[in-house]
């Protein structure tokens, strides 16, 4: 389930709005004024989406914006403005703010719920990128350690790893690659090990 921030001072408008996003099917925080918008915003446990009144005590819905653009975040959260501030200019002001996007009270039901679900979309793909780059860097980090200089035991030719233990080369190569082993024996290893010279005799 989806998670909005609805922060708004004015408790009917708060009410009103938090009664239609429950309807919607979305978990509804409240905060009734700036400080406690943004505290929200900025904990570990933020929803993804957050609704901000642009007049509130404390702190005004586009001061939060830009103080969570602040935070560098690879899922940052989608702020929608939600405000009765219907200039171009304030438009202008609140997306520069860091506001991704911006309605205007009246609103439509629809408009809203429109708007909400490109909020979830983008959301989605920013966690979809996030997780892909996470794998392609992991994937990354791989490569340079099979191209860099191992440390390898001149006797029993074990690999030290980063962690200071050493582990048997076939052994580390299939924990950092997909290869996989198939234990043989080379003609001179039959011929030392097993005596087939003799054998054959």
């Amino acid at each position: 389930m989806t998670r909005i921030l609805l922060a708004d001072d004015d408790q009917t408008s708060r009410n009103i709005l938090k009664a239609i996003l429950h309807k919607w099917g979305f978990e509804v925080i409240v905060a009734s004024e700036g400080i406690e918008a943004l505290d929200i915003m900025l904990s570990p446990q933020r929803p993804s989406i957050a609704i901000l009144d642009w007049i509130m005590p404390g702190l005004e819905g586009t001061e939060i914006c830009r103080k969570i653009r602040e935070v560098k975040t690879d899922n940052p959260p989608y702020l929608i403005l939600l405000t009765s501030k219907d200039s171009k200019d304030d438009v202008v002001t609140g997306l520069v703010a860091g506001a991704n996007d911006y309605i205007t009270k009246p609103f439509f039901n629809a408009e809203l719920k429109a708007r909400i679900d490109v909020g979830r979309q983008v959301v989605n793909l920013q966690n979809a990128l996030s997780s892909r780059v996470s794998e392609l860097q992991h994937a990354l980090d791989h490569i340079k350690v099979l191209q860099g200089i191992l440390p390898i035991c001149m006797h029993c030719h074990k690999i030290r790893t980063d962690d200071e233990s050493w582990h048997r080369l076939e052994l580390y190569i299939e924990n950092n690659t997909d290869a996989q082993f198939s234990h043989g024996l080379c003609p001179e290893c039959m011929k030392k090990y097993y005596n087939l010279e003799d054998i054959n005799e």
